[in-house]
């Protein structure tokens, strides 16, 4: 059974549940139009006989031909959307995909194509025309033809908006913002009282002292998608205890391989372990919602398959770093997730948390390995660095991103051929090296 969390997940990147909440919609509003209907007398839509004034068997015909064009848009448009998928995925990267089916766009389209057809064929079963009992809902008859005239527009958006979506940079775009959202909600805002160095102090001590550990083993293989740590740190307060997350959210898990652990001198009932592992949220793959590094890594394999022999193109890898630098910079303005959270004053939970030197690396480092020569490149990550270190007023920060600098030097150096090449990327070190470290070596 999947947790609320992990549900809404699913609920959110799927096809059918934002369509299936639009046709409901639909169906509600055909019910209302006929009963509105049959509220008002017949005098009184008489005065209007250009908008309600069509017969049974015209109405019939009316709704018949806007349900089966529905239909037919509605076949169009999932073939467009899943021509749009393969593209990206064989373009890109099949990681990306999960933006593309998460689009609140596409799924309303389709929503509204399949609730227009629901609602004509709700208001076809009511016509009747059997002599003197006649029944023709002229104002549902009249909203049927108004939605279908306003399907035509939705449909020349949806079009506009595949031939936009399918662009690289509004692709590594809408991952970026999924990335900083995801950032949001694991990494606080800044807070200038907060003191890193008497959490660590207080996390060795508590490691040292419960040193002898009980693991609790997870039920199933797979991706961590979520975990339910407000749940973890409640029920460590109920039972007096410590509960220590092996495992951050991202991160492959094998069934029987341990999930957390919690001080075996604390003697907990079984229950208690099923419990723990309920609060994890484990599935086939990986999502973006609590995990940065995810959106990190869909950006990087795009740079990568960019700079592959067989693809070879430079300006979208430079897109790349260019968003993977305005990632990192939202980053660094706030602060690094404290590895051990409280309830009531104790501490109850150790977690395992991203941090900025992490996905620092996981936002460099393949594209480094993989741009060996590629002296645009090379100046690209050299540029990210020195705008991220000035932004970044932490010492930690810095000395990642100096560390992160020697390896791309390095890099230009061996790869390099060319002599004005070169002396553009030293240029740019000296620079760098200004911005991320106070006193650089004379040669370097």
């Amino acid at each position: 059974m999947k947790r609320p969390q992990q549900l809404w997940i699913y609920l959110r990147s799927s096809f059918w549940f934002l369509p299936a909440i639009i046709v409901a919609a639909s169906i509600a509003l055909a019910a209302g139009a006929i009963n509105v209907e049959s509220a008002i007398e017949s005098e009184t839509l008489a005065r209007w006989p250009r908008l309600f004034g069509a017969g049974a068997e015209g109405a019939r015909q009316m709704l018949s031909t806007i349900a089966n064009s529905m239909m037919a848009v509605v076949g169009v448009t999932f073939s467009m959307t899943l021509v749009t998928l393969t593209l990206a995925s064989s373009q890109y990267t099949s990681r990306v995909l999960g933006s593309f089916i998460r689009n609140r766009t596409t799924q309303t389209v389709l929503g509204i194509f399949a609730g227009i057809f629901t609602y004509c064929l709700l208001v076809l079963r009511t016509i009747r025309d059997n002599g003197e009992d006649t029944f023709v809902p002229g104002i549902a008859v009249f909203l049927g033809v108004f939605f279908a005239l306003a399907g035509i527009g939705v449909l020349i958006l949806f079009i506009h908006h595949i031939a936009t979506s399918i662009q690289a940079s509004n692709i590594i775009c809408s991952v970026a913002e999924d990335t900083i959202a995801a950032i949001k909600i694991v990494f606080p805002e800044r807070n200038p009282h907060n003191n890193s160095k008497e959490d660590e102090t207080l996390l060795r001590r508590l490691l040292i002292e419960a040193e002898d550990w009980e693991e609790v083993l997870a039920g199933k293989s797979g991706y961590i998608q979520s975990i339910d740590y407000e749940a973890l740190k409640k029920l460590a307060h109920e039972k007096g205890t410590i509960i220590k997350t092996e495992h951050g959210i991202g991160n492959f898990v094998v069934k029987g391989a341990p999930l957390a652990s919690l001080p075996r001198q604390d003697l907990l009932e079984e229950k208690t372990f099923h419990k723990v592992c309920s609060f994890y949220g484990i599935d086939s793959h990986r999502t973006i919602e609590q995990d940065p590094d995810f959106g990190i890594r869909q950006i990087v394999d795009m740079a990568v398959k960019a700079l592959s022999p067989g693809v070879n193109d430079t300006t979208t890898v430079i897109t790349c770093i260019d968003y993977l630098t305005s990632i990192l910079c939202f980053l660094v303005q706030r602060n690094s997730p404290l590895r051990i959270y409280y309830e009531k004053g104790e501490p109850r939970l150790i977690r395992m948390n991203p941090t900025f030197e992490t996905l620092l690396d996981t936002s460099f480092e393949e594209i480094r390995r993989n741009a060996s020569g590629n002296a645009r490149v090379i100046i690209s990550m050299l540029d990210a660095l020195k705008i991220i270190g000035a932004t970044s007023p932490l010492v930690s920060h810095r000395k990642a991103l100096g560390e992160q600098a020697k390896k791309v030097a390095e890099l230009a150096e061996g790869s390099i051929e060319s002599t004005h090449d070169l002396a553009a990327i030293r240029a740019r070190l000296e620079t760098l090296h200004i911005a991320v470290d106070p006193n650089p070596p004379a040669n370097r």
